[in-house]
């Protein structure tokens, strides 16, 4: 248990006989931490049993497939018919689905995140149980308890690679208590060491040595369903012929209880179970020997410690032992169909892909080449086609009337510039002996600018 806080030290009593009131009002702490619990025990229970129901279908679905291979090859191997048909297609899709079942329990079960909720439900118990029993009389308390659960809470979330979520829960709160047994613990009220002793010790006393019975019960089927195949397996083998392929199917129920009897782990549960069983009896029957003069508080709180340490010890040998069993019983192999099909598939695609780039890329490519190839001889055919026609007799004719153009047009400027500048001059002369200026006449200035030539334009 990782950064677990010291547990708080309690002030003495002189008896731990003292009775308490059960209807007492219900510590929110306490409330808190029993549906903290709740939650998790609850969502342990139901991916236990999702984990247990796929892992069934995956072992049926086995033999089931074995069944159909040996019918189709019996009965339907050369026929033609609606029956032979919805046979064959069971016997192809059958180890398909399997494939696929167990890809999705690989993807989502292997790691044993349901043993983590379950750790974590446990753990918190154990913090509710001290909280009730040596730490009741204690004002640190509930502040132990509410840094406890932050902690538990924690180390799930990094246990389960920040995917931790709580499920609805909409069961009672304590979960299991019934009003009407009085056996049953309410949950909230300070424990006496007879009720500690009722509620916890007989109780998970009581409970594994039911589950160690039923443990051996199932192992025990389990063992004889094994042999029974096996056997009829050796039948078949000696009795030969016609039935001696049917050795095939018996082969495959052996391998699927089989597997089922590794994945359940019995022979390690029972073993578990029964080493708590062992010390919570050695518990039991040390209380019981006690008078109830000796039924101190040291004693009381002795009895919490062991049968705590007990539980916590087991849980975690029951986790360890399940995650090796959960290694040792993946479904790799069975998986590998639909994850072949799936890696296949991608591979397929990535190159489809890449394939239609590439002659993107060539089509490109090649319309460049095409485009540049035309556009240099179509440059390399006007180069030419230029210069035939600047040497035809059209375009030299065409060439000499616009030099002849160009020449007059020079000649005609050149002339009115001469002729502009001989005006201008005659004008100058004319009216050297007027001084320009503010009181110039206005008779005087009409009569310089009539003498200016017209260049004969259209004004505006």
């Amino acid at each position: 248990m990782k950064n677990q806080s010291p547990i708080p030290e309690s002030e003495p009593e002189k008896s731990a006989m003292e009775t308490t009131n059960e209807n007492q009002k219900a510590i929110p702490i306490l409330q808190i931490a029993w549906t903290r619990y709740a939650h998790l025990a609850s969502t342990a229970r139901k991916r236990t049993a999702a984990f247990y129901s796929i892992r069934r279908w995956i072992l049926a679905l086995g033999v089931i497939a074995t069944l159909f291979a040996i019918v189709t090859e019996t009965y339907f191997s050369n026929t033609q018919s609606v029956l032979g048909l919805i046979v064959k297609v069971v016997f192809v899709i059958t180890p398909v689905l399997a494939s696929v079942l167990a890809a999705f329990s690989s993807k989502f079960y292997a790691n044993g995140h349901w043993l983590v909720y379950r750790s974590g439900a446990e753990e918190i118990k154990k913090e509710i149980y001290l909280y009730r029993t040596i730490l009741q009389k204690n004002l640190q308390a509930r502040a132990y308890l509410e840094r406890r659960l932050g902690e538990i809470q924690r180390n799930l979330y990094q246990t389960l690679s920040g995917e931790f979520a709580y499920e609805p829960y909409n069961g009672p709160i304590p979960p299991h208590y019934n009003p009407n047994d009085p056996d049953s613990d309410p949950g909230y009220n300070d424990l006496t060491g007879e009720e500690y002793f009722k509620y916890r010790v007989e109780d998970q006393l009581d409970w594994h040595n039911r589950s160690i019975l039923r443990h051996k019960r199932e192992r025990r089927q389990m063992t004889l369903f094994i042999l029974i195949a096996g056997g009829l397996g050796a039948v078949f083998a000696a009795w030969g012929g016609p039935l001696s392929i049917w050795v095939a199917f018996t082969a495959s129920i052996t391998t699927a209880l089989i597997g089922w009897q590794e994945l359940r782990n019995l022979d390690k549960s029972i073993g578990n179970y029964s080493k708590v069983v062992m010390e919570l009896t050695i518990l039991y029957d040390h209380w019981i020997n006690l008078e109830p003069e000796e039924r101190t508080v040291p004693e009381f709180y002795k009895m919490v410690h062991a049968c705590e340490n007990i539980l916590w010890s087991q849980n975690q040998e029951y986790i360890k032992s399940m995650q090796e069993a959960l290694k040792e019983a993946n479904l790799d192999e069975e998986a590998s169909l639909i994850n072949n099909v799936i890696r296949e598939s991608v591979e397929s695609t990535k190159r489809a892909q890449r394939e239609m780039r590439e002659a993107v890329v060539d089509i490109t490519q090649d319309a460049l080449t095409e485009a540049e190839t035309k556009i240099v001889e179509e440059f390399k055919d006007t180069l030419g086609k230029l210069a035939d026609e600047a040497s035809s007799e059209l375009v030299q004719k065409e060439l000499d009337a616009m030099q002849n153009a160009a020449l007059e047009t020079a000649q005609a400027v050149m002339t009115r510039a001469a002729s502009l500048r001989s005006a201008l001059q005659d004008i100058v002369d004319d009216f050297s002996h007027v001084d320009i200026g503010r009181d110039t006449p206005k008779a005087e200035l009409n009569t310089i600018l009539s003498r200016f030539p017209k260049t004969g334009e259209v004004k505006g």
